[in-house]
């Protein structure tokens, strides 16, 4: 099951894998209990949780989207707006499916960076850009390549997601996505 997870993302045609919970869940002939094949259980089972993030590791590896299963529940979103950042936060999923429309926009924002992580990479990333993309400090905290790399990501989801990037980051785009990148 989970033993050529790293094979298949390392095909060069492969863009993403995607987590079938209930498939993986059934797969088991009975040893996972079925509480597992929705939330939380589907956090909380060890054998669910591990399938979650060699899927996701194996994803990240290799610069694959790990995509995650479903949220079965489409009457009551506030499960839905559970499961998203738990999936993101937690197993460092970048996707995840939705079934039913209304499912959208509580994916949407869970993937989609706070107004203050917006606001602060635009900080860093200026502030880097002023030094040549040198070493720097924001608040007391050294930044370098790899914060670079970080809040350029953080930059993306934003604007992926609909989220307002601030007008004076627009310019870091034809610029910091060359440099930044390149140097990692």
């Amino acid at each position: 099951m989970l033993t050529r997870v790293f094979d298949l993302a390392a095909l060069p045609g492969v863009e993403a894998l995607s987590f079938g919970l209930m498939d993986f869940v059934s797969a088991h002939d009975g040893a996972i209990p079925d509480t597992a094949m929705r939330s939380p259980g589907q956090f909380d089972h060890p054998f669910v949780r591990r399938a979650k993030l060699e899927i996701s590791a194996a994803c990240h590896a290799y610069g694959k989207v790990p995509s995650h299963n479903v949220s079965t529940e489409v009457r009551d979103m506030s499960v839905v707006a559970n499961d998203a950042p738990r999936a993101r936060n937690e197993f460092s999923y970048t996707r995840m499916w939705s079934i039913h429309p209304a499912q959208i926009e509580a994916i949407v924002a869970a993937f989609a960076p706070r107004d203050e992580e917006i606001v602060k990479a635009t900080e860093i990333l200026l502030g880097a850009q002023s030094v040549q993309w040198g070493p720097t400090r924001h608040l007391d905290t050294l930044h370098d390549r790899a914060s670079y790399c970080y809040c350029w990501s953080v930059l993306r989801r934003a604007q992926s997601t609909g989220r307002t990037v601030p007008p004076e980051a627009a310019p870091l785009f034809a610029q910091v996505g060359t440099t930044v990148q390149s140097a990692s």
